[in-house]
């Protein structure tokens, strides 16, 4: 289905499972599509949740904004909002990651009345990434440089290959990237969200996070620390559980998809609303 996002940007998603089904949204992040949940989505719909599946604006068959600004994450929020007006869905689990994951802190955060549960992979609590101090900034080295047009592109196109090797569809996502356009629209992201001033900026005020979370990281993950992941406990009131997988990489669900599949189906029902 076509869903229209804040700002007229069309946002395509993928529907699955029975109607009257547990609602659960999936958010990736770079430099994927809804396809990265595929396993997670195929299991859930089995087991009976309503899985929900958009492909993030810049990414896959949703709308790509030339302009840096409709990458802001306050949009993606707006986005998922009207995402689940259109599926006729007031509140849902979320399971995010990467970029995703950054927006789903933010929607949890400041809508809670919308998310039965929050899970993010990968991305701990926007507060948390910045109190992981220098180790954490170093892993972010390309961050930056996704931030010099036209030279991260450059740059891309000499190294994706490894700068992708861990990544389990590389192939699918290195053909999805050479698109008119696809690969400087899925940058926007870094430059809408992590210009190099946010080195000295002080902390997100964000309100505290009440919904239960799961917080899932992988030991191979060459971008994020394990402290930026445990840290997020400091920022959530409500029940928080983490999680460590062993010998994934960054992109874990598709790696190792049936424990990030079997962590979901014992995390999601103790959240449910009551059948």
């Amino acid at each position: 289905m076509r869903v229209t996002g804040e700002g007229g940007v069309g946002i395509e998603v993928f529907v699955d499972g029975p109607e009257d089904g547990t609602p659960v949204l999936f958010m990736h992040g770079w430099p994927d599509t809804h396809d990265l949940w595929r396993h997670q989505v195929a299991a859930l719909a089995q087991d009976g949740y309503r899985t929900i599946a958009p492909d993030l604006r810049g990414f896959g068959a949703s709308d790509k904004p030339q302009d840096v600004d409709a990458y802001q994450l306050k949009n993606t929020v707006f986005d998922m909002l009207a995402v689940l007006d259109a599926n006729q869905v007031k509140q849902a689990h979320i399971v995010a990651h990467d970029w995703g994951a950054a927006a789903a802190w933010g929607l949890t955060a400041f809508l809670p009345d919308h998310v039965h549960s929050l899970t993010v992979l990968s991305v701990g609590h926007p507060n948390a990434f910045r109190d992981a101090g220098f180790e954490q900034r170093a892993r972010s080295w390309y961050m930056l440089l996704f931030n010099f047009e036209g030279i991260a592109e450059e740059w891309f196109e000499q190294n994706k290959e490894v700068m992708l090797a861990s990544h389990p569809d590389r192939a699918d996502i290195v053909k999805a990237l050479a698109e008119p356009g696809a690969l400087t629209a899925s940058l926007g992201w870094y430059r809408a969200n992590a210009h190099p001033r946010t080195l000295v900026s002080g902390p997100l005020e964000l309100p505290r996070v009440t919904t239960p979370v799961m917080g899932v990281w992988s030991t191979g993950d060459f971008a994020l620390t394990e402290q930026q992941m445990t840290g997020s406990k400091d920022y959530v009131d409500g029940p928080f559980r983490y999680e460590r997988v062993e010998g994934a990489a960054h992109w874990m669900q598709a790696e190792k998809p049936e424990e990030i599949t079997a962590l979901l189906r014992d995390f999601l029902p103790q959240h449910s609303p009551s059948q």
